[in-house]
């Protein structure tokens, strides 16, 4: 693959000049308007005289000036395109310095009863959800949200090969994300295909072919009166009845208008998506079956989109006074339009719910295939089912700056528990953290930050940031044992990887290290998995008495009177601490 820096750099460069050129057309283009609506006003100021030309005039004028406009909308959809390309590659340019806290955090995602999100900064600002994270839509987010949150360590194979193919399509993300961002949003997803599914139609089946006779005797009208072959004021009498016609159903009409308007926006940006998928040869199993469910209908489903993104276009004409009278004077637009989206929504509305989750399910892996591409120095685990639940070395925290991370081996067996020693601001918490990430990453597909993984996939549950909660009048105590009861009743259900940072943190030394020392016991005896950091070095003692327990720890040294740390995992118990020192230093005491 590309370089990341070489490829967003170079494609600033290229997108650049094509805005450049847009942007010249544009101002053609508007030109050329300018020049036909001064020529129209000559035409017709010496023309004046002569009734039928002035409005053959008028007729071309309009004819040639609608056709301009929409060129003109179609090169500012380019020019809009350009610019969220450009963004896009902008952004990914700042991600690679580090530059990431203006972006999306998740921060609506977070969940304290979550099983390991609060403690591994998944969401919220520096979060590696915002590292991560560029869906273009909230049905992507929501998607890539739950991704990493679900827990789940099935089909992880298939996932690894979906991100690692749609990390080779660098070109084919951006336009799909870049498409994605323009829609205009201004309702959800959901909320669509809420509608969708709870339509009551109104329109009679009459109208199926009314106002194409109606409109048929509107041009006959038209004609005849052009001609003087009929007197010009049956022109404003049938105009009037068919205002008529229209203002019995205006109410229901406007109220599918109300809808329309706020759905036209995400349809014709979604049509262009499915063109996307449609058109694109992909070759992993779960990207091929997740297509398949829009390349499987007779006719396609960008077709069918579209064709329904331009009926609620034609409706939305209706908010033009000028243009909504005449459509519906003489050619009942009105009920047309409604009756061929209540025909449209019939036969197509339950499909919409399964178009949308494919296109959020690619917008959600365009964003794992993005960090992929980003660090093509990172490992996808190698899958296995032997006992060693994860062999990695040099891990480090992929939030880290890479110059200044220091990268650590370590191998844990299933049934095993390490017991973390250290001084304050060692590296304890820190490598939990990363030991968490690279099993959340792991399950979710994704490669980790490390020269080499091996992995048999397992859930994660963790507890390292229980707070006192005011509002339950709960003390912090109470809900750091609901969190252990938590997890005590989880294990009971399935296998996990258990991570604990400094438990009963709530109570006195001693009850601290008699009720620990329990709790180890009582997760070994259940076979369970994990990691326990401690302040506590009379706990280091399990490891005495259980075979299962092991002690690692992170040192701290005090070298011509400046502590120094060198934030490596080691074997055994930590003999240097750093409190003390850190008060008097500090001359607190």
């Amino acid at each position: 693959m590309q370089n990341p820096a070489s490829f967003y750099k170079e494609n600033i460069n290229k997108h650049n000049e094509s805005l450049k050129q847009i942007k010249q057309r544009l101002f053609v283009s508007s030109m050329i308007r300018l020049i036909l609506f001064l020529a129209a006003c000559a035409a017709v100021y010496f023309m004046w005289s002569n009734t039928q030309i002035v409005i053959a005039i008028i007729i071309v004028t309009i004819a040639l000036f609608v056709f301009l406009v929409s060129k003109h909308s179609d090169l500012q959809y380019q020019r809009d395109y350009l610019q969220k390309l450009i963004g896009l590659n902008e952004t990914e340019i700042k991600v690679l310095n580090r530059d990431f806290y203006d972006l999306p955090s998740g921060e609506k995602f977070k969940n304290p009863l979550h099983f390991y999100s609060q403690d591994v900064d998944l969401f919220g600002r520096g979060s590696f959800f915002q590292y991560l994270n560029r869906t273009s839509l909230e049905s992507g987010a929501e998607r890539l949200a739950h991704q990493f949150t679900e827990n789940a360590i099935d089909n992880i194979p298939q996932k690894q090969e979906t991100i690692q193919e749609l990390a080779h399509k660098a070109e084919w993300r951006q336009q799909f994300s870049a498409t994605a961002a323009l829609v205009k949003t201004k309702t959800t997803a959901a909320s669509i295909i809420d509608w969708l599914t709870n339509y009551k139609p109104f329109v009679s089946p009459v109208m199926q072919y009314l106002p194409v006779v109606f409109s048929a005797i509107s041009i006959l009208i038209f004609v005849l009166a052009y001609f003087d072959l009929v007197p010009s004021f049956i022109i404003i009498i049938w105009f009037f009845l068919g205002l008529g016609i229209v203002g019995s159903q205006a109410k229901k009409v406007n109220k599918l208008s109300e809808e329309a308007g706020k759905t036209q926006s995400t349809f014709e940006q979604y049509y262009k998506l499915l063109i996307l998928l449609e058109n694109e040869p992909f070759k992993g199993d779960l990207l091929v079956k997740t297509a398949d469910f829009i390349r499987s209908e007779k006719t396609k489903a960008s077709a069918v989109i579209k064709s329904f993104s331009r009926m609620l276009g034609a409706l939305d004409q209706r908010t033009n006074m000028m243009v909504g009278a005449f459509i519906n004077g003489f050619f009942l637009a009105d009920l047309r339009n409604s009756f061929r989206i209540e025909k449209w929504i019939e036969l197509n509305g339950n499909q919409v719910s399964k178009w949308f989750e494919v296109i959020a399910f690619f917008d959600a892996y365009n964003s794992l295939g993005n960090f992929a591409f980003n660090h093509q120095n990172y490992v996808f685990p190698e899958i296995n089912h032997d006992k060693h639940v994860l062999e990695v070395s040099k891990a480090s925290h992929p939030l880290l700056d890479p110059a200044k991370a220091v990268a650590n081996d370590f191998t844990i067996d299933a049934h095993q528990f390490f017991i973390i020693t250290g001084a304050n601001m060692a590296g304890k918490s820190t490598f939990l953290r990363t030991v968490s990430l690279q099993i959340v990453m792991a399950n979710a597909g994704l490669p980790v930050c490390a020269a080499s993984a091996k992995y048999s996939p397992i859930k994660l549950i963790t507890s390292m940031r229980t707070t006192d909660s005011l509002t339950d009048d709960e003390s912090y105590f109470f809900s750091e044992l609901k969190r252990l009861k938590y997890i005590v009743e989880a294990i009971k259900e399935d296998r996990y990887f258990i991570i604990l940072d400094e438990i009963l943190k709530g109570t006195n030394s001693t009850d601290k290290a008699i009720g620990s020392r329990k709790f180890i016991n009582k997760l070994v005896a259940s076979h369970s998995t994990g990691i326990i950091a401690t302040h506590d070095l009379s706990l280091c003692e399990a490891a005495d008495e259980l075979d299962e327990v092991k002690n690692y720890y992170f040192d701290a040294q005090i070298k011509d009177g400046e502590l120094f740390f060198d934030y490596t995992f080691k074997k055994g118990i930590c003999q240097n601490m750093n409190a003390s020192f850190l008060l008097q230093k500090m001359g607190i005491v």
